[in-house]
């Protein structure tokens, strides 16, 4: 609570939390909660989540939460006790899977569907991140996430207020932002991972091992144009075809990112984009998705250039499934060829690392990645065609395959911009096509946005149709005509 208002400053309209159910012990990632009504203890239960909730509304900053439908924890889960909730036709990486569709499986609808009116009658959250929503089995007529859209279309009739289910799906088909009417899902949003998948590999291309079907920046391109960079293709990592487009999505269907708990957290070393690539492709990397026609989420820290890391950890007390976890993650990241030491989730230590340097906000670089965060973030609020969602005003182009222009405009109106990325180590000549007399409204070689290590020359304040631009080694400059 006493963050909100640097929050607030910042630009910052909406808070997600990761999920707070009951779990185990003190600390935990939250998708191994058991309890899945209660409000983590630890975390200040009921009146602490309530009082930060109505704390953000003050503020004017919505509240989402993270909601796992898929399992249940596996320490202090009794489910299977007292009704059939789990069923063994299908299976999920984390546990038995929760039968949706199977004998005796409408109380266990009744059960998951309600919790999310749980949170937003109760709790007044106004939007759900719901977990890997492609692990919710069902063959029904009536799918889970069906009745649940159901129901929160319900709810908004009766409260007169609108709530937003967004979710995290590897299925890469437009039929989950659809609503069901048109045979799908009904969710309001969901995270776009080939964006960030296409986009970190240019930022970082060492790591490509970790998204070895990505690398191109026609991919990018893709990703800006269309949405899934997975639309039908063969896969490598999957070994089949996979996905269908959603080039006729709107932009405000899809949440981007350039990091989350997972991208990090999932890493041997747990470090951050801001501990991996230099000072000018950070700034690159958040201007990538703040000028992007999608709605962007930063991870917490990100905006200033937090260097703690952020490893998974955990609290159990049965020594058995300690073991298995510690086991288990050792285990994965060799699968991935980390041979890091992998920090121990059950260690309280490996915890307290994780835990953000907000004194470090105000100094030096991180107080400079911090203002263009800011400077970004008002210029996507108040710039016309950076508010607009159609993809119809939008289009980016690939140039000499180490960086691309983006076109921003909106329909009707006369102001128009372009965006130019060079994620290269040399410069990249290109020629401005037949638009008009453009002035230049942000430049990541400005002296104002730079280290004081680095010099650069910056880019020219105005440009003319047909001219040719050299634009500066990983650089980002934005140009508008009115």
């Amino acid at each position: 609570i006493p963050r909100l208002d640097e929050l607030k400053e910042l630009g910052v309209n909406a808070l997600e939390m990761m999920p707070v159910s009951q779990f185990p012990g003190e600390r935990n990632w939250g998708y191994d909660g058991v309890y899945p009504y209660a409000v983590q203890n630890s975390y200040g239960g009921p009146d602490g989540l309530k009082k930060l909730v109505d704390a953000c509304h003050q503020k004017g900053i919505a509240v989402i939460l993270d909601v796992v439908y898929n399992h249940l924890g596996p320490e202090g889960n009794y489910f299977s006790q007292f009704g059939p909730y789990f069923t063994k036709t299908y299976c999920t990486p984390w546990g038995d899977a929760i039968n949706f569709d199977g004998e005796w499986s409408d109380g266990v609808r009744e059960y998951f569907s309600e919790n999310v009116i749980h949170w937003f009658r109760n709790y007044h959250i106004d939007g759900l991140r719901c977990d890997a929503i492609h692990t919710v089995f069902d063959n029904g007529a009536v799918h889970f996430w069906e009745l649940t859209h159901q129901k929160v279309k319900a709810l908004e009739e009766k409260l007169g207020r609108s709530f937003s289910l967004i979710a995290e799906s590897d299925l890469n088909s437009p039929k989950v932002v659809k609503a069901p009417e048109q045979g799908g899902y009904g969710f309001d949003a969901q995270w776009l991972d080939d964006f960030h998948h296409a986009l970190y590999v240019l930022l970082n291309p060492s790591d490509q091992q970790r998204y070895y079907d990505f690398g191109t920046m026609e991919q990018l391109v893709k990703a800006y144009n269309d949405g899934f960079v997975h639309s039908g293709e063969w896969v490598k990592f999957r070994k089949r075809k996979h996905g269908a487009s959603s080039a006729n999505l709107p932009g405000n269907k899809f949440v981007v990112f350039n990091q989350n708990h997972d991208q990090v957290g999932n890493r041997a070393d747990g470090k951050r984009l801001c501990m991996l690539v230099d000072f000018e492709r950070v700034k690159l990397a958040s201007a990538a998705i703040l000028l992007s026609p999608y709605i962007p989420m930063l991870f917490m820290g990100e905006e200033y250039g937090d260097q703690s890391p952020f490893y998974y950890f955990v609290s159990h007390s049965d020594k058995d499934l300690i073991k298995a976890v510690q086991e288990g993650r050792r285990k994965e990241f060799e699968a991935f060829g980390f041979d890091e030491n992998i920090p121990d989730p059950q260690d309280e230590n490996t915890f307290k690392l994780c835990k953000l340097q907000w004194q470090k906000k105000n100094q030096g670089d991180h107080n400079l990645i911090l203002n263009w965060h800011k400077e970004l973030i008002r210029m996507r609020k108040t710039l016309a065609p950076l508010k607009d969602f159609q993809k119809r005003n939008v289009r980016a182009e690939v140039i000499n395959k180490k960086a691309f222009v983006l076109f921003r405009h909106t329909a009707g109106m006369e102001e128009s911009m372009f965006c130019l990325f060079n994620f290269s180590d040399g410069e990249i000549n290109y020629t401005v096509p037949s638009i008009k007399t453009s002035s230049k409204i942000l430049d990541s070689k400005e002296q104002q946005w730079l280290s004081e290590r680095d010099n650069f020359t910056p880019h020219p304040n105005k440009i003319e149709r047909r001219q040719t631009l050299s634009l500066q080694p990983a650089s980002c400059v934005v140009y508008s005509s009115t």
